[in-house]
């Protein structure tokens, strides 16, 4: 076993000695545990690291990549939340799959276990690392943005007990944002992924303002702001307009109206 916390206090050098794919495959062990410090600190930490700096080959990014996806069904609710971190990391490397995103999705929309901090667990966020991994996803070329559209509005509307809390719905909201900033989005590709929030927002259960309408309404005020105002996107965290910011704009007004009518 190597010693992982001197690899971190050594500024994540690969360590010598042994083979890097032996050393791969015990930091994607490491991804499954229960332990915070084994799981985030040490093994999330120093693979999003490699990856970064192209330590691993595009068929080691593939052969990784592939090793996350079943994760997505694995009983662990840590091993199925630090999955999409990593193939975030993968995609973003340029190495992409188009068999990893079915199994993202019926995951993303399905995950039950909401909670962001446990104190056992340490940091699970469901909602924001799924997040990361549809945003970086809806600005790939090989993937259609409505897709990321309707799977991040699929998510909000999903009934659940849990109100988002420690910026999850920000980070939705910004990968929402910035997959709108996708050029080849039509008018209506922009907004119609709005009309099941308009629906469902329309007709509200008997119990009244549900965890998921509280959901889905913060985190659209947040593509709101990034509409009105630009976000960064993309390595060099450019300054980037939504090309159809107007119409997104009055179609989420619409959508916010429904049931915050005092401030639109």
């Amino acid at each position: 076993m190597t010693d992982w916390a001197q690899v971190r206090d050594t500024d994540d050098a690969v360590p010598e000695g042994r083979p890097l794919g032996e050393l791969v495959a015990e930091l994607a062990g490491m991804l499954r545990s229960p332990d915070p410090v084994v799981r985030d600190r040490h093994a999330y930490a120093v693979l999003a690291t490699w990856i970064g700096r192209g330590v691993l080959s595009a068929d080691e990014l593939r052969a990784l990549g592939d090793l996350m996806v079943p994760r997505f069904g694995d009983p662990e609710i840590q091993a199925r939340t630090f999955a999409p971190l990593i193939l975030d990391s993968i995609v973003a490397a340029g190495v992409f799959e188009p068999s990893w995103v079915p199994p993202f999705e019926r995951w993303y929309v399905g995950e039950e276990d909401l909670r962001g901090y446990d104190e056992k667990l340490g940091w699970l966020h469901a909602v924001a690392h799924g997040a990361d991994l549809l945003g970086t996803l809806g600005l790939h070329e090989a993937v259609e943005p409505v897709q990321m559209l309707r799977l991040g509005i699929g998510r909000l509307l999903t009934p659940t007990s849990y109100v988002l809390r420690d910026m999850e719905d920000d980070r939705l909201g910004y990968a929402l944002a910035a997959t709108l900033t996708r050029s080849d989005l039509s008018g209506s590709d922009a907004t119609d992924w709005l009309d099941p929030a308009i629906r469902a927002l329309s007709n509200p259960p008997a119990e009244g303002i549900t965890p998921e309408v509280t959901n889905t309404i913060r985190t659209l005020r947040v593509v709101y702001v990034l509409a009105d105002h630009g976000l960064r996107v993309g390595d060099a965290k450019k300054l980037t307009q939504v090309p159809q910011r107007e119409q997104v704009k009055t179609k989420l007004a619409d959508v916010l109206r429904i049931v915050t009518p005092y401030y639109l």
